[in-house]
């Protein structure tokens, strides 16, 4: 892994250390880079950690070191964004941490709101994001929501489920070391963000929402998200927080649970799993939109489940 030169790190840290992951992202880093040099707030150093990559992503950072304080670390494939991310977070030099996934990009008041509202307090600050598609409809004001979190906040992520985007947060550094950085437990890759922030909960209190979107959140493709993905991170994530508190069973699992496992199963056609999950899905807390998707969703398992029923008993005959 590159380090930083001598003569950069004996000069007087930056109040925030921006961590960029990154995976064969060449033709997106840019905009997320744009991003950054138009950035109000300039006290800011950019950390890109490259998990592998063999495209010409380090071409594609070196043509910004002219205009952002910039360092670029490659590393062996892992698979996922944690260890990239605490490969940054162990040459960082900020008060702050930001997060910023590759192909997210922020407006440009940002990190300006981000660091008035740690300055005043708070320990963890975060904010929704507009979705963005595709370059023709990036700007629609559809968002990827947030929640402001009740006390206990370590209770209210595990009931209610994660309520924070990766590319909104911005956290103190020290808080980051306590907890040991993000997990890089297999099971976890693609929720170690979750994960991160229920870890958090444990140590502070002080989640700050800010009201206004200040960035765009790219669902245009390359997620690592996909339906065997998310049965294997949920029950992972059973056995670490929901199992250990006692609730083992399905009546007991929080409708946030069974709406992720429900999906899931719907998409690989698994309608009877898909169904059940459902069913408990809508007994228990979902904002009302997810709620109305729920019950969409567990009207499609009743329908095709019988239609899948109905071929098979034909077949048979």
């Amino acid at each position: 892994m590159q380090e930083n030169p001598p003569s950069e790190r004996s000069a007087p840290p930056p109040r925030v250390s921006v961590i960029i992951s990154t995976y064969m992202r060449a033709d997106l880093i840019g905009r997320c880079l744009d991003s950054l040099v138009a950035q109000t707030f300039k006290d800011f150093e950019v950390l890109v950690c490259d998990d592998g990559s063999t495209d010409d992503t380090a071409a594609a950072v070196e043509r910004y070191k002219g205009a952002l304080d910039l360092s670029y670390h490659w590393g062996e494939n892992f698979g996922g964004p944690a260890r990239p991310r605490n490969s940054g977070l162990r040459v960082a030099r900020g008060e702050y941490v930001a997060f910023l996934d590759v192909d997210d990009w922020w407006a440009a008041r940002k990190l300006e709101r981000s660091v008035l509202a740690l300055d005043a307090g708070a320990d963890i600050v975060y904010h929704d994001l507009y979705i963005a598609r595709s370059s023709r409809n990036g700007w629609r004001p559809r968002r990827s929501r947030t929640r402001s979190l009740a006390s206990p906040a370590f209770q209210c992520l595990v009931e209610r489920g994660n309520a924070l985007t990766n590319s909104s947060v911005v956290v103190r550094r020290s808080l980051l070391l306590d907890i040991g950085g993000l997990s890089e437990d297999p099971g976890l890759i693609a929720w170690e963000d979750y994960d991160c922030w229920l870890r958090l909960a444990k140590v502070t209190e002080r989640f700050r929402r800010l009201r206004e979107p200040l960035g765009w959140y790219w669902v245009g493709g390359g997620n690592l998200t996909s339906p065997l993905r998310t049965i294997r991170n949920l029950q992972r994530m059973k056995d670490m927080y929901l199992c250990a508190a006692g609730r083992g069973a399905d009546s007991e699992l929080p409708g946030w649970y069974h709406y992720g496992m429900g999906r899931a199963h719907y998409h690989l056609r698994d309608y009877a799993a898909a169904r059940r999950h459902m069913s408990y899905a809508v007994r228990g807390w979902l904002p009302a939109g997810v709620r109305a998707i729920a019950m969409m969703t567990l009207g499609q398992c009743l329908i095709r489940g019988r239609a899948v029923r109905l071929v098979s008993s034909n077949g048979d005959r």
